[in-house]
């Protein structure tokens, strides 16, 4: 029965709530509007759950058919959805000739909510005696006045012509919809006719195309994509031809639909590995990186120019200053990904402009305000380690400013800084003096043991000259404080709590200490 149901209906609706077809059959053969559409509610989600309705049929025939309440109407069509419209050998049901009736009047009814949902419903149809008494009506509506019947009509005559036998129903249906989009206002109706076209006619949708090339750029962001849609296909098909579409594609990427431009960057990138479309691609995807104020589309872009940075290097690392200003974004994730990038495409070139980036980006998360600074600080020296690693003429420009934050709150942030210091310190010997110098003013601020312990060996292994010795000795002795440590009548309370807490750790001893019978 689940087979059946999914086979003859679109929909999927769960209910827990048991209802009966007594009560069903009951309200609807009232005259309360509301309890007609909560009944016919029932009864469609009784069909998408397996049950079987036959002794409702006639009821909902000579009760709910007349009714002109819109909501009805629309349960209706989704109960005549649901319902299993033939018999085991496939032939169509004999009481659907009155529900062929009923579509008709819809398709001709005066409102054109009625007639528009009507059509929607017939694109879910797939039964061809019910679809050709109908198709004189449909075709009319594609001239109807107002262009919500239009826009399903086109949707119809487009679902119509996909099933095996459409083709036979719909015989000049190519024809008609090429005739109603060089006629059609209407954005909607025009794009929906134009899909048709780009499916089963993709000559006429190609030739309509070309025609109004000059008008592409200024067409509605909707049809704009579904242009997209149809070069895709026709450079699929063949491959020759893309040089004349590359061209469509560019004059897209002035758009001023956001949807239009992606679609145009990622057209581009799997229809040309040229290095001008690549670079054309990429600073599209950059706009859109700072344009966009949603998260979840930056990090679909950051995606999309990963992929174009696994392939593209060369050309990615000119627009590496566009992509970091991603960073001005308060959400880690964009951080992450748009640090990770940039690591992997730093260079000689541009080495100098991302430190600089990074040192901008450091000096903000000192402010009290700024989010989540911490963590953001942790990620920046994380970034600029990596650029000395690769680059180390570059520590000389940061690692001053690093030593500002030994002392930071942050335990993670200030031992990612003092392992970096210890690094330089053994690979650039150029700049132990000053980085010595440097620790002894900042050694005041450390708050953490780990980073401390580590300020103490770097001190240690590298102050090598007598000044430098004693201006150490002389900063340790200053974070000691002066002699003694402890003093005397410290010294005596610290051991009478000592003594006291033994004595109390004994009692407690010997009361949970077992007892020794007499009997032993």
């Amino acid at each position: 029965m689940a087979n059946a149901t999914e086979r003859s209906c679109t929909m999927l609706i769960s209910s827990d709530k048991p209802s009966s077809s007594s009560e069903i059959k009951e309200a609807l053969e009232g005259n309360d509007p509301e309890a007609k559409v909560l009944a016919m509610k029932k009864a469609v989600m009784m069909l998408l759950n397996g049950e079987q309705l036959p002794q409702l049929f006639i009821t909902i025939v000579r009760y709910v058919l007349p009714s002109e309440d819109h909501t009805v109407q629309k349960l209706l069509l989704l109960y005549l959805e649901a319902i299993e419209k033939t018999d085991s050998s496939g032939k169509l049901l004999p009481e659907m000739i009155l529900i062929c009736q009923n579509l008709r009047n819809n398709l001709q009814h005066p409102n054109e909510y009625i007639r528009g949902v009507t059509l929607r419903f017939l694109c879910r149809i797939r039964e061809e005696e019910i679809l050709e008494p109908l198709i004189p009506s449909i075709l009319t509506n594609l001239e109807h006045r107002h262009s919500y019947v239009r826009r399903n009509a086109v949707l119809a005559v487009n679902a119509i012509y996909k099933l095996p036998k459409g083709e036979l129903l719909l015989q000049d249906a190519p024809e008609t919809i090429e005739k109603v989009l060089r006629s059609e206002q209407d954005l909607s109706t025009k794009r929906n006719a134009f899909t048709m076209l780009a499916t089963h006619a993709q000559d006429r949708a190609v030739k309509f195309l070309f025609e109004h090339l000059e008008m592409v750029s200024t067409w509605g962001d909707i049809l704009q994509m579904a242009v997209l849609d149809l070069i895709r296909k026709v450079c699929r098909s063949s491959p020759a031809e893309k040089g004349k579409y590359i061209k469509i594609i560019l004059s897209l990427l002035q758009s001023s639909s956001a949807a239009v431009v992606y679609e145009c960057a990622v057209a581009l990138v799997s229809l040309s590995q040229a290095p001008s479309a690549i670079r054309a691609a990429a600073n599209c995807f950059c706009q859109l990186l700072v344009s966009q104020s949603d998260n979840n589309v930056k990090l679909i872009v950051l995606d999309r120019l990963t992929e174009l940075k696994n392939k593209h290097r060369e050309v990615m690392q000119d627009v590496l200053m566009d992509i970091l200003r991603a960073l001005a974004s308060p959400n880690m994730d964009i951080r992450k990904k748009t640090l990770d990038m940039a690591m992997d495409l730093i260079t000689a070139r541009n080495i100098d402009e991302v430190v600089m980036v990074l040192k901008k980006e450091i000096v903000k998360t000192q402010n009290k305000d700024f989010e989540r600074g911490g963590e953001y600080r942790q990620m920046l020296v994380q970034a600029i380690h990596g650029c000395a690693v690769k680059f180390p003429d570059v520590a000389a420009n940061v690692v001053h400013l690093l030593m500002d934050f030994l002392g930071d709150a942050a335990t993670a942030s200030s031992l990612d800084v003092v392992f970096f210091v210890r690094e330089i310190m053994e690979t650039n010997a150029k700049l132990r003096s000053s980085i010595l110098e440097r620790l002894r003013d900042t050694f005041y601020s450390i708050r953490s043991s780990r980073v401390c312990s580590t300020a103490l060996w770097v001190l240690g292994e590298y102050s090598s000259g007598q000044e430098e010795i004693v201006a150490a000795v002389e900063v340790i002795k200053g974070a000691l404080g002066p002699t003694p440590f402890l003093s005397i009548e410290g010294e005596e309370a610290v051991a009478e709590a000592v003594a006291s807490s033994a004595g109390a750790a004994a009692a407690v001893a010997a009361v949970k200490r077992p007892a020794v019978l007499a009997d032993g």
